[in-house]
C-alpha cells in the first residue's frame, strides 16, 4: 500500500512539473532576451576594444606593414583625432619633453646641443587633410598630399609649437628634419612661420639625391652629418618611429601620437 501511494505521489508531482502552466516557469530555463540597443551597445563596446587595441599596435609599430586603418576603425579614428584623446596625448608628449629639455642645465655656450624636430604631424598638422580622404582609410596618394602641401595651411600643433619656443628659448640649436622634398622649400616655411614656428637653425629636406631612400635612411644619415660635426642631439621629436630609428639617434627621442602614420 505505501509504496502504491508513493508512485502516485511521484506521478502526480512529474505532472505538476511538466504541465503547460508551469514548465518553462520551474524546469526550462528563460532564454536570453536582449533589446536591440543592448546588442548595438555590445558592439560598439567590441569595436572600441579592438580598435583601440589595433591602434596600440600602431602607435608601438608592432603591426607588420599596412596600407590603410580597418574600415570598422574609421569612425574610432576620427573621433579620436578630433576629440580630447589626441590633444591630451600630444599634450603629455611635449610636457614630458620639456622636463627633459630643461634637465641639463646649459646655458648653450658652444652651440652644440641640438634638437631635431620632424614638420609633417609633428609641427604642423595636416588633419584638415586627411578629413578630407577618410582619416586613413584611402590608401595614402603622394600626389595629393604633396598639393595638400603646396596651400601652405596647415595649422599648428599647439602642444609642439610650446615645446618649440621651450627649447629656443634654453638656447637648443633647433634643427627641422622632414622627408618634404626640396621643392618644397619655399612654402615650408612660409607654412611654418604662419603657424609661429620662427628663428630655427635649420631647414633639411629632401634633394633628388635622397629620393630613393627610406625615411629612416635618409634621417640617419643627416643625423650621422650632424654628430660628424660635433652636434650633441640631446632630443628629437616626431610622429614616426622612422623619424626616431637608426643611427645617429637622439639621446632621448618622443614619438608623437599618429595613428595614420604609413609604413613604406
Amino acid at each position: 500500500m505505501r509504496m502504491l501511494l508513493s508512485c502516485l505521489l511521484v506521478l502526480s508531482l512529474s505532472s505538476l512539473a511538466f504541465s503547460n502552466e508551469n514548465a518553462s516557469s520551474y524546469v526550462l530555463p528563460r532564454p536570453l532576451i536582449f533589446e536591440t540597443h543592448e546588442l548595438k551597445t555590445i558592439e560598439e563596446d567590441n569595436v572600441i576594444v579592438n580598435c583601440t587595441s589595433w591602434r596600440f599596435a600602431a602607435e608601438t609599430n608592432n603591426l607588420a606593414p599596412w596600407k590603410t586603418i580597418p574600415v570598422e576603425c574609421a569612425g574610432y579614428v576620427k573621433d579620436y583625432l578630433m576629440g580630447k584623446g589626441y590633444v591630451v596625448d600630444l599634450e603629455r608628449v611635449s610636457e614630458e619633453a620639456k622636463v627633459y629639455a630643461s634637465s641639463f642645465g646649459f646655458s648653450g655656450e658652444d652651440g652644440k646641443d641640438t634638437w631635431i624636430f620632424d614638420i609633417d604631424e609633428t609641427l604642423l598638422s595636416n588633419l584638415p587633410y586627411y578629413l578630407e580622404h577618410g582619416c586613413g582609410l584611402e590608401v595614402f596618394d603622394h600626389t595629393k598630399f604633396d598639393k595638400w602641401v603646396e596651400k601652405g595651411v596647415a595649422p599648428a600643433i599647439a602642444p609642439s609649437l610650446k615645446l618649440y619656443e621651450k627649447v629656443k628659448d634654453l638656447g637648443y640649436k633647433v634643427i627641422l628634419l622632414t622627408g618634404r622634398r626640396e621643392n618644397h622649400r619655399v612654402i615650408t616655411i612660409e607654412n611654418l612661420i604662419n603657424a609661429g614656428f620662427n628663428n630655427w637653425d635649420e631647414l633639411i629636406l629632401r634633394s633628388l639625391d635622397d629620393d630613393h631612400k627610406t625615411a629612416t635612411i635618409f634621417k640617419s644619415e643627416k643625423r650621422d652629418e650632424m654628430v660628424k660635426e660635433g652636434y650633441r642631439i640631446r632630443g628629437n621629436s616626431g610622429d614616426q618611429w622612422s623619424d626616431l630609428l637608426g643611427s645617429a639617434m637622439s639621446q632621448r627621442s618622443f614619438k608623437l601620437p599618429n595613428p595614420m602614420y604609413y609604413i613604406p
